[in-house]
């Protein structure tokens, strides 16, 4: 299990493609899913923080979220796409034009400290 501050644990378990159940557990989280969740988490709270500085205001922010695992350019197995399918709502006076949040999801890719540290290609499609 991973534990987090606040006491919160998450358990972890080997990926199905890799140990076969039932000597997986399919109800714990795999690496493999541990590392789409944080590009995605990452994502989001990055446009978040950009669409606050622009002053928009998000009301959801769901993602669903999908990686690949394959072989890579050096023939070893490694996570070689995540595509982030971000849907988010909006409310208030101000909202984000379709060019504005084109350049919210292109800058909170840019700055995500996570995307910037991996080798995978990650692709952003929304949602509409």
């Amino acid at each position: 299990e991973w534990a987090f501050d606040g006491g919160t644990k998450v358990k972890a378990t080997a990926s199905p493609h890799v140990v076969p159940p039932p000597m997986t557990d399919l109800a714990a989280v795999d690496p493999e899913e541990a590392f789409v969740a944080s590009l995605s988490s990452c994502h989001m709270l990055t446009f978040l923080f950009f669409a606050a500085r622009k002053g928009f205001t998000v009301d959801s922010y769901v993602d669903d979220a999908e990686g690949t695992l394959a072989k890579n350019a050096k023939g070893k197995m490694g996570m070689t796409e995540v595509v982030l399918h971000p849907k988010i709502a909006f409310s208030g006076d101000k909202k984000p034009s379709a060019a504005e949040l084109d350049q919210l999801h292109h800058q909170a890719h840019e700055e995500c400290y996570i995307a910037n540290s991996v080798t995978t290609n990650v692709r952003i499609e929304p949602v509409s």
